[in-house]
């Protein structure tokens, strides 16, 4: 199995740091094969522009979605990125590991699914949802958050962690063809003691040499929603 592991914290001693260390071990000691991109050490810069691209579609008006196209037929688009649509090509499971912060994904994160997530790599052409380029593979969202698990629930005051996170599982990550794997909750690991986070350690442990079987999450069937995209195409 080839796992991708998108890392995106600032911080090398993190716990968000020590889940990844975790996971490499665990699937490398297991024969696996992992990539994993720091985007924090990389210094990979979020922000989508020109710079994206060797090739140009229009000279006088930048559209993200014709500049991406052009580059995807052509081999257009820079190596840091190629590199990067690379590893996502050839893995069997995506995992992004990250704190959440504001309700969502780190800038840096954000901003390397809008410049890898390209049109042409990741979606296009009427291939969305069951009929996503990424059909076939599975993916993981692996985060930390401040608080305690009962403001993430239907009674806390942020509700429920999986309408928290559902913009990413389906917005990106389903849409995109992936089978979305249950993820994987760290609640307040700086609240917590050294017991407790060895604890979560273990289980994610655990987790990562369960991939390729574990629970995935609902996902929709596009045939019940035929009649409405051709209704309202355009």
């Amino acid at each position: 199995m080839r796992v991708f592991i998108v890392h995106a914290h600032h911080e090398p001693a993190s716990f968000n740091a020590a889940l990844t260390k975790a996971a490499v071990a665990a699937l490398e000691s297991n024969g696996h094969e992992v990539a994993v991109s720091d985007l924090y050490a990389m210094q990979f810069d979020p922000v989508s522009g020109r710079h994206n691209f060797t090739t140009v579609h229009d000279a006088d008006r930048l559209s993200q979605q014709g500049e991406e196209a052009l580059a995807s037929r052509t081999g257009g688009f820079v190596s840091e990125l190629q590199a990067e649509m690379d590893k996502l090509a050839a893995c069997d499971v995506l995992i992004f590991q990250f704190p959440i912060w504001w309700l969502g994904m780190p800038g840096i994160m954000k901003g390397w699914i809008d410049r890898v997530f390209a049109v042409g790599r990741a979606y296009g052409g009427g291939r969305w949802f069951d009929g996503g380029m990424f059909r076939g593979k599975r993916a993981m969202l692996s985060v930390t958050v401040g608080g305690p698990a009962p403001v993430y629930s239907d009674a806390g005051v942020y509700g429920d962690i999986l309408e928290v996170l559902h913009p990413i599982h389906r917005g990106i990550l389903q849409f995109t063809g992936f089978e979305v794997i249950q993820p994987f909750i760290v609640y307040g690991p700086n609240r917590i003691d050294e017991a407790a986070r060895q604890e979560y350690l273990a289980r994610y442990r655990e987790r990562i040499l369960s991939l390729a079987a574990a629970p995935v999450l609902p996902a929709p069937d596009m045939s019940e929603y035929e009649g409405f995209v051709r209704r309202n195409a355009g």
